[in-house]
């Protein structure tokens, strides 16, 4: 387990809220979080929520995309994204498909959740969902450079641990 200390906040230096400087200190827990002197409001460094997508076609081949952006460009991974705070995490799964791969979907079930590292965000926590395709026209969309379906006999190095534990309980 990673101990807070002042070194675990780089660069957070002002109040979301007022604009203040914040303060680095214990907080009513005795855990070091930055605060804010001026109104009270303390700085929570939270894993980020993201979803992935396991989903296949009727030959029983798994859909990747080729990632068009950091982290792990041109790297292959499930269709996934960082959570919106206005979608449940259904939701999110849904359009991060649509988006990514011009596929309309519906849930089948949560595969269950992977916490790890993030080079963007220290944490982060993945939610995997499998999903039934329903419609649409597979087209690489949004972020990613290649959408297609791929045997698994021949799946290629997928970039996140979370996304080959996704697969890896779903076949």
């Amino acid at each position: 387990m990673m101990k807070l200390n002042k070194s675990s906040y780089p660069n957070v230096n002002f109040c979301l809220r007022c604009g203040h400087a914040l303060q680095i200190d214990s907080d009513r827990e005795g855990k070091i979080r930055p605060q804010c002197p001026a109104c009270g409001w303390v700085y929570y460094k939270n894993p980020v929520p993201a979803v992935a997508i396991v989903a296949f076609n009727d030959a029983g081949e798994i859909l990747l995309v080729k990632r068009k952006f950091e982290p792990q460009a041109g790297e292959w991974a499930l269709p996934s994204g960082y959570m919106e705070i206005n979608l449940s995490p259904e939701e999110n799964a849904l359009e991060e498909l649509q988006e990514e791969t011009g596929l309309l979907g519906k849930s089948s079930h949560c595969i269950g959740w992977h916490y790890g590292n993030s080079p963007i965000y220290d944490k982060i926590l993945n939610i995997g969902f499998r999903i039934e395709i329903t419609g649409g026209k597979l087209q690489a969309g949004d972020d990613a450079e290649e959408a297609v379906f791929v045997s698994l006999n021949t799946l290629p190095q997928i970039a996140f641990a979370s996304h080959r534990k996704f697969i890896e309980l779903e076949t």
